[in-house]
């Protein structure tokens, strides 16, 4: 029979409803009987004891928030009763340990990756589009456009075929409803087989801001141009703004001084015309797919995977299906050698003295206080602050404080040591768990993540999310099955299961880790690279949570 209501820890003084919990429902739970004095829909949570203004709420085994005024035995917890509270952190010292589950079925797998001369691992093979300065996005948009549809990487042929048919049915005087579309449009196949895909990052920096955020986006922008994934890349700059090439080939090869792959800049200040550095442009980009297309993919071991783990459009099943889930993956890759990475230290917040306890050092631990503190204060002199990071949607769908968003996103991290804290664009290189300072914008997270080094990302969703990275295959995890069903054009893992009862944690965390080795090797394609859901945001420190 499926369960109505759970306890995620046995510390906790709040249960979460399963399903619709109309008002008076009788629940039977662990022994003791509950009544509900509101409706509870599915998602959200519920007091199980009388409490007063000032009296903590624990859920998931720690403070997420304070009660605001006299609540009884059976009421939903909402925005009125309930504000967000965190404990306060601090180093200390902690012998944590950590038992890592059995991979002795995992000893022989591998899977299918693009090797570089450096050591690294793609799960795929992109030419990357770079401009330095916004004054180059139009240049790479009409690039795009030529190249998209000509070598097979369009997937909007669909909606061009469909308004064709509307101007020849507005020019002729019919009633433009009559007109079908149809979703499936026959394609050119694709001129280099071997190269995944066509990527264009656009941005609006560059120039015009402030010179650390020109420095900080020059540090981005080199860090995809040195991600696994990457096989060549074009830039494209005007020749004038503050991030000079100059700038962006020092920090290139300071992240490798052996980078050998194709390189191709174009300045449009010392070319004749617009024509002609486009035309200059796509001929030398041509010429270089010709030449990353003749590599092959070849067998990796599991520990050359670099996995990011990431929630957006988080509901209240967020912490109990999707991200555990992922947490277990995660476990399984770290005791495999790999990298995990754990972005988003706004939703870290209440879960700080966690992170601290299970890093591997002091020094490890200090950097992460310092980076989340710095965050947090920049934060807060603009009026805001990591407690006002739950959206409507968030609240919505039972996530009521920062804190109980935090604690529920911090399991997609699953139990193993943090060997690491990176800063913003600083990249991943010791084996197992990392946290990387991001926002938690899911776009500004996914850029962030990829800049660090990830091949993969997998990101769960309550809500639905159409969010992807330009060189990083992003996995859609849906929390329950209903959302899966409904938005089943961009997910791609359906955990509902773990809250129907019909999978464990562990069985579902080792389905995802399967699809990951499918996706890595080219077999499994996530409906994000389907889509060319390619998102580009960098992040300008403090004023995004």
């Amino acid at each position: 029979m499926k369960k109505s209501v759970i306890k995620i820890n046995h510390a906790d003084n709040v249960l979460v409803a399963l399903q619709d919990l109309p008002a008076g429902t009788q629940i039977l739970h662990e022994g003791n009987t509950y009544v509900t004095v509101d409706e509870v829909p599915a998602k959200h949570k519920f007091f199980m004891q009388d409490m007063k203004a000032g009296d903590e709420v624990i859920m998931y085994g720690v403070l997420v928030g304070k009660v605001q005024f006299e609540v009884k035995a059976g009421m939903r917890m909402n925005v009125e009763n309930t504000k967000h509270a965190a404990e306060p952190f601090a180093y200390r010292k902690v012998n944590y340990k950590w038992e890592a589950p059995d991979v002795s079925k995992y000893a022989n797998r591998s899977f299918k990756g693009y090797h570089r001369k450096n050591g690294s691992v793609g799960t795929a093979n992109y030419w990357l589009f770079i401009p330095t300065v916004f004054c180059e996005n139009r240049n790479l948009e009409i690039i795009k456009e030529s190249l998209y549809s000509e070598l097979g990487y369009a997937v909007d042929d669909k909606y061009k075929s469909y308004t064709h048919k509307l101007v020849e049915a507005f020019n002729r005087g019919e009633d433009i409803h009559n007109i079908s579309f149809e979703p499936k449009v026959d394609k050119a196949s694709r001129t280099f087989k071997n190269v995944d895909g066509i990527k264009f990052l656009t941005h609006n920096g560059g120039c015009g801001g402030t010179r650390q955020d020109a420095d900080t986006l020059s540090k981005l922008l080199a860090a995809y141009a040195h991600h696994p994934n990457v096989a060549g890349i074009t830039v494209l700059s005007l020749g004038c703004q503050h991030l000079q090439v100059a700038d962006f080939k020092r920090d290139l090869f300071a992240l490798d001084p052996d980078f050998d792959k194709p390189l191709l800049i174009f300045e449009q200040q010392k070319t004749q015309s617009e024509e002609q550095l486009i035309q200059n442009a796509i001929r030398s980009t041509f010429e270089g797919l010709m030449f990353i297309n003749k590599q092959e993919r070849a067998a990796a071991p599991l520990s050359k995977l670099c996995v990011g783990v990431k929630c957006g459009g988080s509901d209240g099943f967020s912490g109990i299906s999707a991200n555990p889930a992922v947490g277990y993956c995660a476990d399984l890759l770290v005791a495999l050698g790999a990298k995990v990475l754990l972005a988003e230290f706004p939703e870290l917040c209440g879960v700080e003295q966690e992170m601290i306890d299970r890093s591997v050092d002091q020094p490890t631990a200090e950097k992460f206080i310092r980076l989340m503190t710095e965050y947090d204060d920049l934060a807060h002199k603009v009026g805001s602050g990591f407690y006002m990071n739950p959206s409507p949607g968030n609240i919505k769908d039972g996530l009521i404080t920062d804190a109980i968003k935090s604690a529920g996103a911090a399991r997609k991290a699953g139990s193993s040591p943090v060997v690491d804290v990176l800063d913003y664009t600083e990249p991943a290189t010791k084996p197992g768990l990392s946290l990387v300072c991001t926002p938690g914008n899911d776009v500004e997270a996914t850029t962030g993540k990829a800049a660090a080094g990830a091949t993969l990302i997998l990101f769960t969703t309550g809500l639905g999310t159409p969010t992807g990275n330009p060189v990083c295959p992003t996995i859609k995890v849906a929390t329950n099955s209903v959302l899966a069903s409904r938005m089943s054009d961009i997910i791609d893992i359906d955990t509902g299961a773990v809250i129907s009862g019909e999978k464990t944690i562990n069985e579902m965390g080792e389905d995802i880790l399967e699809y990951c080795i499918k996706a890595a090797s080219g077999e499994e394609i996530p409906k994000a690279v389907q889509l060319n859901q390619d998102d580009f945001i960098p992040w300008k420190r403090g004023v995004s949570l």
